[in-house]
């Protein structure tokens, strides 16, 4: 049993049956990048496989090939030789989820991406060290891409970490609030600002990121439209700040996560977290049975995301108990506040193993403790 939880942190998801700051608060690294170029996907060819394949090109994960494991001490800024990590982040110059890997690996080199799954494909085919990705905002919830993303491809988490997001509504020089009609942003972006947006009767419109909506903006001189976006983004665009921390409530938090070819060694020398995706037989009270494997421990659970299992060379739909297809299945993500070095957590997965059809570890790394 040992055996095979070790082999799930290394393989992909398998079945036994037929995933406000100000501008003078900016860093020097975030506010000096005004050329830089997104990194797209074609750069790493077509991956869209549903099996999870990772490119030929870099030597990562196999069954037979054990992966190298992180250091459990705090990640250095630099790999061996010195030169600073690059960590692929999603989005254009200016936005948060830059701020969030600088704040993640300061010092880093941040190397923008114009979707989350040219992130992941960049750490795949070792283009990047490191992602930086959202996985929920304690406003606007669950990035949802990014849980299927995890499934999809075989990379690790290795460390989260929580930053406070503090939205501006940014503008053309000289337009002023009561000029707009239009505003643009992320949809995340959108959610968490909702109330002060509907006050000012602004139509929404989404686009793919916070920077590229104040980029558009700039770029196409509009008087109408403004965008929601980073103190940051107005440097770097050249825009006016016309409203400071217009989310929702003071304290808008996004959970970023950390995420590497290779996992980190779990100890016991600090709160950790360990993050599994399983599915379960449908049933009364499997849920319930596989939940309560952690509470009979004393572990608790953080997180629990339920998402729609995608038909694919994992599974097969078969039928329910009436001899029909069955529609829905689903994964359920859970994070609980436990360390794999530890024989709790090691117990208590062996037990949810015996329940579940599929299980697999994400990652077992240092808990993010500070206040954002």
């Amino acid at each position: 049993m040992a055996a095979s939880l070790t082999r799930s942190l290394i393989s992909p998801l398998t079945s036994r049956t037929p995933a406000k700051p100000s501008r003078s608060d900016q860093s020097p690294q975030l506010l000096r990048r005004r050329s830089c170029v997104s990194v797209r996907a074609s750069t790493f060819g077509n991956n869209n496989s549903s099996d999870g394949a990772v490119p030929a090109a870099c030597n990562v994960l196999t069954q037979d090939s054990p992966p190298r494991r992180l250091t459990s001490a705090p990640v250095p800024n630099s790999e061996c030789g010195g030169s600073p990590l690059r960590v692929a982040y999603q989005g254009l110059c200016g936005a948060h989820s830059e701020s969030a890997a600088l704040k993640a690996y300061p010092n880093c080199e941040p190397v923008p991406c114009d979707q989350f799954e040219t992130a992941f494909e960049a750490v795949e085919a070792c283009s990047v060290d490191r992602a930086v990705l959202p996985i929920e905002n304690s406003l606007g919830g669950s990035i949802h891409r990014n849980y299927d993303l995890l499934l999809r491809h075989r990379l690790h988490i290795v460390g989260e970490i929580k930053y406070a997001v503090r939205h501006c509504l940014l503008a053309n020089q000289g337009v002023k609030v009561e000029h707009l009609k239009k505003v643009l942003s992320h949809p995340q972006a959108l959610a968490q600002c909702e109330y002060t947006l509907t006050r000012l009767g602004l139509v929404r419109e989404a686009v793919d990121d916070t920077a590229g909506a104040a980029k558009h903006v700039a770029l196409e001189k509009l008087e109408d439209t403004g965008a929601v976006a980073s103190s940051a983004a107005a440097e770097i665009y050249g825009l006016d700040i016309l409203a400071e921390d217009i989310q929702d409530a003071s304290l808008n938090v996004t959970r970023f996560l950390m995420l590497a070819r290779e996992p980190i060694i779990a100890g016991n020398d600090r709160p950790f977290k360990t993050s599994i995706v399983f599915s379960l037989e449908e049933g009364p009270g499997m849920l319930h049975k596989a939940l309560a494997v952690f509470a009979e421990r004393q572990i608790n659970l953080t997180k629990i995301e339920s998402r729609p299992m995608r038909w694919s060379s994992l599974t097969s739909p078969g039928v329910d108990g009436n001899g029909l297809q069955k529609c829905f299945h689903y994964l359920f993500y859970a994070d609980f506040e436990a360390s794999m070095a530890s024989d709790d957590a090691k117990m208590a997965l062996q037990d949810l193993e015996k329940l579940a059809t599929s299980l697999r570890i994400l990652g077992s790394y240092p808990a993010d403790t500070t206040m954002p």
